[in-house]
């Protein structure tokens, strides 16, 4: 017969914007966690309702450890989110290598934020039918964050790489991901594609079939080398400008 093991407690403090996805009476403060058995800390962290996707360093004791250490009880539990800006090689065991180069998947809720992604030169992947199983596939197979409000999605086992999206308005939610992953020094505005995430290749005016209207206006053309759609810089282009300083983003 097997020895049933008594209910211990663990201390755990959560830091900076992980202290959204706790009740108020949690946040920023250290508080009290009864651990039955020896829980993994992964498995605690989520339970507290904190995705494993949002952490990217967790001291056990004032130690890094990975998602698969146990809990005992006595232990004192920091977490930290994501630092995309920064650089935690040999400090953090969580992931095989820090995200240099951020190459995103958005779910079907955040088709407008993946259109401005790649309006200032971003790959996000997007497809309005696409399920969680899909979007989790699509970010193991070829590394990509998954952007979602969807806290359900970020606990998948399957996502190792992903962003909760706080805001609601599309300007603010590219804010949001622009400061969290330090994109903006890396912005190439209408460089690929709004609508399919192609890269655009400059073209003669000769190339490009355009509205005799355009041709007479216009001496600068791209062209998406994934749809074939041709892009010239409009007042569209200006008017995108202005809505994007509104909320302090500059291209």
């Amino acid at each position: 017969m097997g020895i049933v093991q008594a209910p211990g407690c663990c201390e755990f403090r959560f830091y900076e914007e992980l202290n959204d996805f706790l009740p108020p009476d949690r946040r920023r403060r250290t508080f009290r966690h009864t651990v039955d058995g020896t829980p993994s800390v992964k498995d605690r962290i989520e339970s507290l309702g904190v995705p494993h996707t949002e952490v990217d360093l967790i001291l056990v004791d004032g130690e890094p450890v990975g998602f698969d250490r146990l809990l005992r009880g006595g232990e004192r539990v920091a977490v930290y989110p994501v630092f995309e800006r920064f650089d935690l090689t040999g400090v953090s065991p969580l992931r095989p290598r820090p995200l240099r180069v951020p190459r995103f998947v958005a779910d079907v809720h955040l088709g407008r934020l993946a259109s401005l992604l790649r309006l200032l030169g971003f790959d996000c992947r997007y497809d309005n039918s696409s399920t969680d199983e899909a979007l989790a596939a699509v970010s193991a197979a070829e590394a990509r964050t998954v952007l979602t409000r969807d806290v359900g999605l970020l606990r998948r086992s399957a996502v190792t790489r992903g962003a909760f999206v706080h805001a609601t308005d599309p300007r603010l939610q590219l804010r949001e991901i622009l400061d969290r992953f330090d994109l903006r020094g890396r912005v190439e505005p209408f460089t690929r594609c709004a609508r399919c995430n192609g890269a655009l290749t400059p073209v003669d005016r000769a190339a490009v079939t355009v509205p005799d209207a355009v041709a007479a206006r216009h001496t600068r053309f791209t062209r998406c080398d994934g749809c074939g759609q041709v892009y010239w810089p409009g007042s569209h282009v200006e008017r995108l400008r202005r809505r994007l300083a509104e909320v302090g983003i500059t291209m």
